[in-house]
């Protein structure tokens, strides 16, 4: 391009565009603290956690346990959205606090690797369904892209082929996923070096540990061997399920960018999130992340300010010609079961 038809670089004018759009984020308030929200929410949180693993205990060897195991399951995943806010630093301005609730919240309540989920999830949202940069999109049990899908080889084929039909029942297994890939990222290694950084490793590892024996040494106190398992077994899956719901609407689906592809922060977070529209019920529902652009956009806004800052961002991108991508559940759901429908379309043919 000829020197001359270059007036203002395109980096330094989009640039500008998220500067002002954060000017008007912050001359709203959205990013100051909420504290009350927060002790509010951490109290009613915790304290409905606390209450189902008492009710758990109190019923002894019963099959109630089964039913009761869904609904401690739903309790998990709200208590784990907490944790995912106090890896954002929605809460407290400081890390130290931020810190002691996410290791409560992941590492003592859900028995999730808080430091592991910090790591790969910052590494998410600095490049978002970047095929070589966002851990989300690697090629694994799913694939994401046709190059991904061409290298898949036996039952990785034959996954990739019914991956879209597979999703759902897969995602009841995705509980355990964590709790496996936390306890690889503490005591993993290579070349004489741990794999993941972490803060706080040996406290983790012992947090981690607590969590196990007091999981397994409550259920097996309350309840015969049989019906302890099966309680795991249903608490654990369908952790698992609400927690893949709760994230496969916010992305999948969505512009992939590769290394050629020059976008600007603002863009680079925009184009590639999806919001999903609904009440506040909805809000509670997925913790938030429902307003997955303005939180991509602004990781540190606490999760309450997030409804209001919406329209503010929706506006803005309308000015500046930027695709504001927001619909229903379930049509989330069909455009992100559709995506890996079509990833595997090579393979079945």
């Amino acid at each position: 391009m000829a020197l001359g038809a270059v007036a203002e670089p395109p980096v330094r004018r989009r640039g500008s565009d998220y500067a002002q759009l954060s000017r008007r984020i912050s001359q709203a308030g959205l990013l100051e603290r909420r504290p009350g929200w927060y002790v509010t929410r951490i109290t009613l949180t915790l304290g409905g956690f606390v209450a189902g693993w008492i009710a758990v205990f109190l019923l002894g060897d019963s099959w109630w346990q089964l039913p009761l195991a869904a609904v401690m399951a739903v309790a998990t995943t709200q208590v784990a959205f907490l944790g995912h806010d106090a890896g954002h630093r929605q809460m407290f301005r400081r890390r130290g606090p931020s810190e002691l609730v996410g290791l409560i919240a992941g590492n003592v309540a859900v028995g999730l690797s808080y430091g592991w989920w910090v790591d790969k999830h910052n590494r998410h949202h600095a490049n978002p369904n970047h095929e070589d940069e966002d851990p989300d999109v690697g090629a694994g049990a799913l694939v994401w892209t046709h190059e991904q899908a061409q290298e898949t080889r036996g039952i990785g084929r034959w996954l990739a082929k019914r991956q879209a039909y597979l999703f759902f029942p897969m995602l009841l297994l995705e509980g355990l996923n964590l709790h496996v890939s936390g306890i690889r990222a503490i005591v993993g290694r290579e070349d004489g070096k741990y794999t993941v950084p972490m803060r706080h490793r040996a406290i983790e590892a012992a947090l981690l540990v607590a969590h196990t024996v007091g999981y397994v040494a409550l259920l097996l106190a309350v309840m015969s061997p049989v019906k302890a398992l099966l309680f795991a077994v249903v608490h654990q899956a369908l952790w698992g399920l609400y927690m893949g719901c709760a994230f496969a609407p916010n992305h999948k689906g969505m512009p992939m960018p590769t290394a050629e592809d020059e976008l600007d922060f603002l863009r680079k977070q925009v184009l590639t999130s999806r919001n999903v529209r609904g009440s506040r019920l909805v809000d509670t529902t997925l913790g938030g992340l429902n307003y997955q652009i303005e939180h991509h956009l602004f990781p540190n806004m606490p999760r309450a300010n997030l409804r209001r800052a919406q329209p503010i961002v929706r506006a803005y991108c309308a000015e500046q010609g930027i695709p504001y991508a927001e619909t229903g559940l379930i049509e989330s759901y069909r455009q992100a079961l559709g995506h890996l429908h079509e990833v595997g379309r090579p393979l079945r043919g």
